[in-house]
């Protein structure tokens, strides 16, 4: 399954009175490129979330953006600090002393003194946390890799298109070379008579000539290795698993051989094909970049 590396998901998970939301988008990038935006309560799964995310994407800059939210009423304790109330208590008593006033000290009073009294809140359970987590980095993973593969399909689509009228460029190239060889010996014949006269041309001079030309020119060992570049991209395009940097490869090995076509071109029509075929060779590496 071909995959393209620009995808989106998103889902909400409900466990108990804890609602997790999880939404994540991408776009092409040599590597994976994560970046992730959570609440700080959930930090300490970061690096679970990567290596969980590595099941499902392997190449593409990867943006995902988690919330957290309890609707429960927050389970906290209320904590005493004995130490600090007999604090309190010892310098109350020395104010009294000091200053001749009457200690009026309450245990109502010395309650609201800070830090006597104070709530603190209960540690959630971690292996709880994960598990509501976890269902919803799942439901909106399975989702993104559904849009990539809907997206890859279109890419692979149009990059066969482009495949076949690469196809046929080639096969006119092919069909064309032979004719650009006789029409320079009929011209180098035409030549040399006007040249000569009437003097009897040498034919295997004329033969020799012509060789030297065809040689110079001949592309068909280009044209066999674009034949061959094609198919094998067709079937790395029903490979599964990350064929990306696979198809680029391949292009750049077409674009060579495009090249060298282009430069041994000695006629106007075989140039046009050759430039066209270079033209779909290059939209064809451009769709490959968004191909994990």
């Amino acid at each position: 399954m071909i995959k393209s590396m620009t995808g989106f998901g998103r889902c909400e998970y409900q466990l108990d009175s804890k609602k997790y939301t999880v939404e994540l988008k991408s776009v092409n990038h040599r590597y994976l490129d994560v970046n992730i935006r959570m609440p700080k309560k959930l930090n300490l799964f970061e690096t679970s979330i990567r290596s969980f995310l590595k099941q499902y994407a392997a190449r593409g800059k990867v943006d995902i953006f988690i919330t957290y939210e309890d609707t429960a009423q927050e389970q906290a304790a209320l904590k005493y600090n004995s130490a600090l109330a007999a604090e309190y208590v010892k310098y109350f008593g020395q104010m009294s002393e000091e200053f001749g006033v009457e200690n009026d000290l309450k245990a109502s009073v010395l309650a609201r003194c800070p830090e006597v009294l104070v709530m603190e809140a209960q540690p959630e359970d971690e292996d709880e946390l994960w598990k509501g987590l976890k269902a919803a980095l799942e439901g909106a993973f399975t989702r993104f890799v559904e849009a990539r593969a809907a997206e890859g399909e279109h890419l692979k689509k149009d990059i066969l298109e482009k495949l076949a009228n690469m196809e046929t460029f080639v096969e006119k190239i092919e069909e064309h070379s032979p004719e650009i060889v006789a029409k320079y010996r009929a011209k180098l014949e035409e030549k040399m008579q006007e040249i000569l006269a009437d003097t009897q041309i040498e034919e295997n001079r004329i033969a020799a000539e012509v060789i030297l030309f065809a040689d110079k020119i001949c592309t068909d060992e280009e044209i066999v290795r674009l034949k061959s570049h094609i198919s094998h991209m067709r079937d790395t395009l029903e490979m599964t698993g990350d064929i990306g940097r696979k198809l680029d490869f391949i292009a750049q090995e077409m674009n060579r051989e495009a090249n060298t076509t282009l430069s041994k071109a000695n006629d106007l029509e075989i140039s046009n094909y050759a430039i066209d075929l270079k033209t779909e060779i290059e939209k064809i590496r451009e769709q490959i970049q968004n191909i994990e």
